[in-house]
């Protein structure tokens, strides 16, 4: 291929990427929400994929020393030292004797924070007018906010910014 034809072949490229960014979203997507279906616990959640910047099983997990059980450790992402706290005590269920958490999803947003489930049970797409949307907070703590009703039951879905702000309360009173 000469570098003529390699040249227009790149910048024919470039343009459909750029292009893409303004064209309509996709009928098939459009109207759809996509969850991570995951189990804390004996409980069933979900969390939504777009407040989800990375997912792994088994990653390691350096415990460190301090007040906050909800506070697993740290853990390397992509070059990054980030804490990861453990959803089940986030939510207010006991942390002590809880077998290691063996999935972690980092979450988008600042500061970086991962957070510890027990299994992650699958993918969900949605339409998105079957999910239950809510104003505010409810279930342990606020942290869970909408619904998403399926054919095994109803999953409440982990709203992310309310379990930050529970995060840096503990962080600010001590506590878990």
């Amino acid at each position: 291929m000469s570098a003529d034809v390699l040249a227009t072949r790149l910048a024919d490229l470039r343009e459909a990427f750029d292009r893409s960014f303004a064209d309509p979203p996709r009928q098939e997507v459009a109207g759809y929400d996509d969850l991570l279906a995951i189990r804390v616990g004996i409980q069933r959640y979900a969390l939504r994929l777009t407040e989800s910047a990375g997912l792994f099983q088994d990653r390691p997990v350096t415990r460190l020393p301090g007040p906050l059980p909800a506070l697993l450790g740290v853990a390397g992402f992509r070059g990054a030292v980030v804490p990861v706290y453990d959803l089940a005590a986030v939510f207010g269920q006991p942390a002590a004797g809880a077998p290691a958490r063996r999935w972690l999803v980092l979450v988008t947003g600042t500061p970086p924070v991962a957070l510890a489930f027990d299994e992650l049970e699958g993918h969900l797409r949605v339409p998105h007018e079957q999910i239950v949307e809510e104003a505010t907070g409810h279930g342990p703590r606020g942290c869970l906010r909408g619904i998403v009703p399926l054919d095994g039951g109803a999953r409440p879905i982990v709203d992310i910014a309310a379990v930050r702000a529970a995060i840096q309360s503990f962080a600010a009173n001590g506590d878990r």
